[in-house]
């Protein structure tokens, strides 16, 4: 071919040989890395064939289609063969190759006059285009991962029990009561009419963050609706009352916390309702709002006028530092809405994780409703004081602590109390005999004297960070033998149990299996894990062929990635000479948004997420030189190459969490979707129902740019389900922004609306002026990336309609 012929077809040919050796040359180079540490063998062979064809197209030759073709081919077979007609996990192994193969096909009239005729060109276009369309197939395929076979399986009377609101005009708790069954039994929305939602009214808080508090907000707050109001709590601790019908503002009560209290995010997860016994219905705070702050106060104002209630602690207020020994702003802070059981005030507070082992204690006091005085204190390592610290005593350091909220029982006067971790989450060798007792344990405790009754501890010696954040669901639970009181469980690792609510015994077996060893602390890791026969979230382990990324580039870095790190299945112990994979990560299984159970269809309702982490034990000297520095430390000015690692001091090591796994020059993360889902299980036998994935791809994409795709890719959640006797869950929770309808039947999505915040949070649903409302604020989340708001947004169907 002469100079004078070669025009835009022969460049182009050029160009698309140049492209395939960029991709070839680290393509055929990290396969054979990844062949190396014992991995897939297809990477080394589709780089060597993308060199091989692009040095025949730079011939001009029609050597380098076909070499391209029998490329992709064996690219198509070994897809199919490693992950089959799943489209999602297929988007990497065939996307950027079917790209290179439409480019190779039309370069075909370009090469003919390299052969005496055009029936082997042909033969190579009609291949081609046969390979594409059964690309097209595989990558237009959905199948969801299956997940693990499931088997069918006295108070004081100083206090007694007290009237408590139901669940139906009113959400009148966290869970809608302090069983958190997260159940209403209205019906005048259902799945056939629920298309017809529509807004009725949205209320701005006015709190928003400051540029001081960007990137630092993640309020999911749950309102409460009680008589003709509904009450909530902002971000940083605002409390708010508004009108239940219209939206218009009742009363605000600012108790002025100061951003540097922010922990981890500004949260206020909800309040607590109380209506103080026999009091005069015009009596100030005869009926009261309390919730807790992230400077550590415990609040409580009237329910009408939101005024301070003058008797409660100093008016209105309890200081929860008293006893708690050493701490600065955003080391202990309260982030969940109280439980109050039988006029006790139960509150725990979140310690910042990851700080020192000698952190503030995990100490959870009940307080007189009315007067806020010190019911008791539940000082696990105390067992002998269950009032305050003697003068110049504190509470116990570094016992795990309750972040999340408790579930209470009236009639039998117990609080439910999910503990989580020690105050150094991933290592233990340092932790006392009582806190690997109790570590991620559900604790009974007796609402009137603060002594436990009993408790049960769903991981033993707990070094993942799989502290208890589900909030519990007291259900009467079908048996043979008829209704039995019992507790719900989920938990961050997946495995849901089932307890006697008053003993504590397993409704179902629970199975200690071995679990992997060694690790930096061979002789403090447990040989064993309880599992429970009744139901789990968690998937099969991780494989290579899970590793996933939007182009073989990441997928392969990925692959490579999990070689390199130590993984031998859940409980995987850590590691500091190369990284380990947790899996499900502590953002894994069921977290704080809880589940739901509908009792009247025999249903559990769970979402959860499914991804891994990918962390690393920090040498104490590595971590020192890096400039790590606990929270009462000043930071150093320039930022740690080591991120925002946890110091950990009081440990050996630090520690550094990928959370999500991210791949770093996309931000994708290395598992392949789903990253997580909503299920039905079967309340009497733990069956699977349905499941599906749970989150569309809108807002999700590589180098953070949204793909804008309304396909169920299923997205990290956080926030719970909701589920109505008119047949649907409501709930948001992913990251796409949306509130959805979910027909509890058969898990398809019959109504979703756009929020203009992230809605990591749960709905609620009342009942007002003879409608039906759906209530949510989608405060939106720092840490799940989805935009921040102030809104609270109620929904009903048009008046008149049915």
């Amino acid at each position: 071919m002469t100079q004078k012929t070669r025009g835009f077809g022969y460049w182009a040919v050029v160009c698309l040989a140049v492209v395939m050796i960029i991709f070839g040359l680290p393509i055929a180079a990290g396969g054979v890395w990844l062949l190396s540490l014992g991995g897939s063998w297809y990477y080394a062979l589709a780089g060597l064939g993308l060199l091989v064809s692009a040095f025949f197209l730079l011939r001009h030759s029609m050597v380098g289609v076909w070499v391209y073709l029998l490329t992709f081919l064996g690219t198509l077979a070994w897809a199919l063969w490693e992950r089959g007609l799943d489209g999602w996990a297929q988007v990497p192994r065939l996307v950027a190759p079917t790209i290179i193969l439409v480019l190779v096909l039309l370069a075909i009239p370009a090469l003919r006059g390299r052969f005496p005729g055009g029936r082997v060109a042909a033969t190579a276009a009609a291949l081609g285009v046969l390979a594409l369309g059964a690309s097209a197939t595989a990558l237009t395929s959905v199948q969801q991962t299956a997940p693990f076979a499931q088997e069918a399986q006295a108070p004081a009377a100083e206090r007694t029990a007290e009237a408590q609101l139901a669940v139906g005009a009113d959400w009148p708790a966290y869970g809608g009561t302090y069983a958190a069954t997260r159940y209403s039994p209205l019906d005048q929305i259902n799945k056939d009419n629920v298309g017809q939602l529509e807004r009725v009214w949205e209320f701005h808080t006015g709190d928003m963050p400051s540029e001081a508090a960007e990137g630092k907000y993640s309020p999911e707050n749950t309102p409460l609706k009680v008589g003709d109001a509904l009450y909530m709590c902002t971000g940083m601790g605002i409390g708010i009352a508004v009108d239940a019908v219209t939206g218009g503002e009742e009363w605000r009560f600012d108790p002025g916390v100061s951003e540097d209290a922010i922990p981890y995010g500004a949260t206020c997860r909800g309040v607590a309702y109380y209506a103080v016994p026999d009091a005069p219905q015009d009596a100030a705070c005869a009926t009261r709002i309390l919730w807790g702050t992230l400077d550590a106060r415990l609040l409580a104002v009237d329910a009408r006028t939101g005024q301070p209630c003058a008797d409660f602690g100093n008016n209105g207020q309890v200081f929860l530092e008293e006893g708690i020994g050493d701490t600065v702003p955003g080391w202990y802070s309260v982030t969940s809405a109280p439980t109050v059981v039988r006029g006790v005030v139960v509150i725990g507070a979140q310690v910042k994780d990851g700080q020192d082992r000698d952190a503030p204690s995990g100490v959870v006091r009940g307080y007189d409703a009315v007067t806020g005085e010190l019911a008791w204190a539940w000082d696990m390592a105390n067992p002998g004081n269950r009032g305050a610290p003697a003068e110049g005593e504190v509470y116990t350091r570094g016992t795990p602590n309750m972040w999340t909220t408790a579930a209470g029982d009236e009639e039998l006067g117990l609080v439910y109390l999910p503990l989580g971790n020690s105050s150094v989450d991933y290592y233990g060798s340092n932790r006392s005999e009582l806190e690997n007792q109790y570590s991620t344990s559900l604790v009974a405790v007796d609402v009137t004297t603060g002594e436990d009754v009993w408790h049960f501890q769903a991981v033993h010696n707990d070094v993942w960070d799989y502290d208890l954040g589900s909030q519990p669901t007291l259900i009467d639970f079908p048996t043979a033998e008829g209704a039995r009181p019992a507790v719900v469980l989920a938990s961050k690792q997946g495995d849901i149990f089932v307890l006697d609510r008053a003993t504590g015994e397993s409704l179902f077996a629970v199975e200690e299996r071995p679990v992997p060893q060694g690790g930096v602390e061979p002789d403090y890791l447990s040989p064993t894990q309880p599992f429970s026969a009744y139901h789990t979230l968690a998937f099969p382990d991780l494989t290579e062929a899970d590793m996933w990324g939007m182009t073989p580039l990441d997928q392969l870095w990925c692959r490579i990635e999990f070689h390199r790190s130590h993984y031998a299945g859940i409980y995987t112990p850590p590691t500091t000479d190369q990284h380990w994979i947790q899996y499900p990560g502590y953002n894994g299984g069921n977290d704080w948004g809880s589940v739901a159970i509908d009792a009247e269809r025999g249903l559990l309702i769970a979402n959860y997420n499914d991804m891994p982490n990918h962390n690393r034990l920090i040498p104490r000297d590595e971590a020192d030189a890096a400039g790590l520095t606990p929270i009462y430390e000043p930071s150093p000015d320039s930022e740690s190459p080591l991120g925002e690692a946890g110091p950990q001091i009081g440990a050996p090591y630090a520690i550094q969490v990928n959370a999500g796994w991210r791949v770093p020059f996309t931000g994708l993360l290395c598992k392949q979707p789903p990253y997580g889902g909503i299920r039905a299980i079967d309340l009497a036998t733990g069956g699977t129902v349905w499941d599906r994935p749970f989150g569309q791809a809108l807002n999700n994409g590589p180098f953070g740019i949204p793909s804008m795709m309304p396909i169920d890719i299923g997205t990290p959640n956080n926030g719970g389900p909701v589920v109505t006797a008119g047949g649907l869950i409501f709930i948001a929770a992913t990251t796409d922004n949306l509130i959805h309808a979910i027909d509890v039947a058969t898990g398809q999505t019959v109504w979703t609306d756009k929020l203009p915040g992230g809605g990591q949070t749960t709905p609620i649903t009342y009942e007002a002026g003879g409608r039906q409302f759906v209530v949510i604020a989608p405060g939106g989340h720092h840490f799940m990336e989805t935009p921040i708001s102030d809104a609270v947004i109620a929904y009903a169907l048009p008046e008149g309609g049915s």
